[in-house]
């Protein structure tokens, strides 16, 4: 069986945040384990692909859509966010304009994703460059706050905190799932399920408990 098709739901997570904040670099260590002191400016999305288990017997198929910062590429990006279940809000705590930028990023997807729940992780990236730290953990976490996420700090450099940040986007999707928030639907591609309608995280937890009876 093809790894692919190994996985009991798919969500698809847009990263958003200025150019340069290191997006990319972020799901490069994540979704492949390498770092790149330098990378090409993301034109247009670029797509990533990774598998989570969050659960025994629950395995997670992350899809990625890698946006490119500037103005420029706007009108295409936009048209990703309909879709998404997840959003990485990402900025660099070097640059203070980066970090002043979140809202509106936050902002423009609010207003396109409605009718549908999404949900959202806060990242300060670069923690490295801790010397030349413009932006303030609590001042992070109170915008956080504001936004209803959840804030971490990563390294893509260092590694640090880089597959904690997206575990907890990926629970946070599944607690809105579980929880009727969000739901699969044929018209939204943000969240595919595999198991059956009914309930699907119960379902679940009862497909697990005939395993264990047998």
């Amino acid at each position: 069986m093809a790894v692919d098709s190994l996985w009991h739901y798919q969500f698809r997570i847009i990263m958003l945040g200025d150019s340069t904040v290191g997006k990319s670099c972020l799901l490069k260590r994540y979704a492949e384990g390498v770092f790149l002191e330098s990378m090409n400016q993301t034109v247009g999305v670029d797509f990533y692909v990774h598998f989570l288990e969050i659960e025994p017997d629950l395995r997670i198929k992350l899809q990625f859509w890698d946006t490119a910062g500037q103005e420029r590429f706007r009108s295409v990006t936009r048209s990703y966010y309909r879709n998404s279940a997840g959003g990485v809000l990402v900025f660099d705590l070097a640059n203070r304009a980066s970090f002043e930028s979140i809202r509106k990023w936050h902002q423009e997807v609010m207003d396109t994703v409605k009718p549908h729940h999404i949900v959202f992780v806060l990242v300060g990236h670069k923690s490295d460059l801790e010397a030349e730290r413009k932006v303030g953990q609590k001042e992070a976490e109170k915008l956080a706050t504001l936004l209803e996420a959840k804030y971490i700090e990563t390294s893509a450099k260092s590694n640090r905190n880089v597959g904690e940040a997206f575990q907890i986007l990926t629970l946070g999707i599944y607690e809105a799932l579980k929880s009727g928030k969000m739901r699969p639907s044929e018209q939204w591609d943000g969240v595919k399920s595999k198991l059956p309608p009914l309930a699907q995280p119960e379902a679940q937890a009862q497909e697990r408990g005939k395993k264990c009876s047998c």
